[in-house]
């Protein structure tokens, strides 16, 4: 992929400023100042990766330059060798040049933040809430394995096993990032341990991942449009827990949304849980709302991220997992379901980034 005029002005600029950086990072005054010293470190690493591509694809141009003028050699051999040079150059600067363009890519503001992931059990009464329990083990596996940490802030615990509803708060480097296509309805094909005939049953559960305010001051709410309860917690955690009300619930009265939080024994620190809930439940509502009004961005490929939609089928009898999105099947459900979701959301990943480039492409040649 060959880069126009335009983004190799912008790659010569970041050049620019890296090399700036380098000699700020030196300066005495820099070093004495933590955090200017931090700061800059955090910029000289985010380009890091941009400029060394950016370096690598001049250097393969000018390569290209040189392998060029040597196909109008007298010698026939040199010229042949030459021609075989330029496949191969070319064939360089069109993933030197798509690496760059993904690296360009506009980054979602919340791909940096802890999230708060919600599941559900929807249709399938017991074994949807056994399959809840399974889908919060996967994830939970698949947090330990990235060195993230979870939470769970509220559960409502299945009769037989499982969770009717189970919320949690996972903490770590770019969880967002990571997690976001992971929101909407998962459904499991298997048979119950209770079905005496053998015959494979569908039920599913939802998932919604909503990244975590960064700041309680990013959304303001009113506390007249506020309604908070107290109540004995259900959960474990001794006499203290159960014998007061510790719990929390909040109404926002305007959206109708309800938030819960019974993981703490405090009062106190169950309330800032839960108002930090309610926040970023608020913030991503505002955020889908201004998507849907400005653009259908990531429908086509990873679907609207609304809960009703049919996003993953884990068919444990075949031990196979469909991503409906992209048409991807995987024959490794046994992995998947301990923790090993990296071969899902790579992919995803990549077909999001290829209609962002693809978008990105379009605009340029307007």
């Amino acid at each position: 992929m060959a880069l126009t005029e335009t983004v190799i002005a912008k790659l010569r600029g970041l050049a620019d400023r890296q090399e700036e950086l380098t000699r700020l990072l030196s300066d005495p005054a820099v070093t004495g100042n933590r955090n200017q010293f931090v700061e800059f470190s955090r910029e000289y690493s985010e380009l890091e990766p941009l400029v060394t591509h950016y370096q690598r694809y001049e250097k393969l141009i000018s390569q290209l330059e040189d392998a060029s003028a040597l196909t109008s050699d007298a010698d026939r051999e040199i010229q042949a060798l030459a021609a075989d040079d330029i496949a191969v150059l070319r064939v360089e600067i069109d993933d030197v040049g798509r690496a760059i363009q993904t690296l360009l890519l506009p980054e979602d503001p919340s791909d940096g933040s802890n999230v708060f992931l919600e599941i559900r059990a929807g249709t399938g009464g017991d074994e949807a809430a056994l399959f809840s329990g399974d889908l919060f083990r996967m994830y939970l596996r698949w947090a330990e394995s990235k060195g993230w940490q979870i939470e769970i802030l509220n559960e409502r615990p299945g009769e037989h096993g499982g969770f009717k509803e189970v919320i949690s708060r996972i903490q770590g480097k770019r969880v967002y990032s990571r997690m976001k296509f992971e929101s909407g309805a998962h459904r499991v094909q298997r048979v119950p341990e209770t079905e005496s005939q053998g015959r494979v049953h569908t039920s599913a559960c939802t998932v919604a991942v909503i990244p975590e305010v960064a700041e309680i001051g990013e959304v303001t709410i009113d506390k007249s449009e506020l309604r908070v309860d107290t109540y004995r917690s259900s959960g474990a955690g001794g006499q203290h827990v159960n014998k007061t009300e510790s719990a929390i619930r909040l109404t926002h009265l305007p959206t109708g949304l309800v938030v819960e939080c019974q993981d703490e024994r405090s009062q106190h620190k169950n309330r800032a849980k839960a108002m930090t809930l309610l926040q970023s439940k608020l913030l991503d509502a505002a955020r889908k709302e201004e998507q849907l009004v400005q653009s259908e961005r990531r429908k086509s490929l990873v679907g609207s991220g609304d809960r009703s939609e049919r996003i993953r089928t884990y068919n444990f009898p075949q031990g196979r997992l469909t991503d409906h999105r992209i048409s991807l099947t995987l024959y490794k459900l046994d992995e998947v379901m301990e923790g090993h979701l990296d071969q899902i959301v790579e992919p995803l990943t990549l077909e999001y980034q290829a209609d962002e480039l693809r978008k990105l492409s379009e605009r340029e040649s307007d």
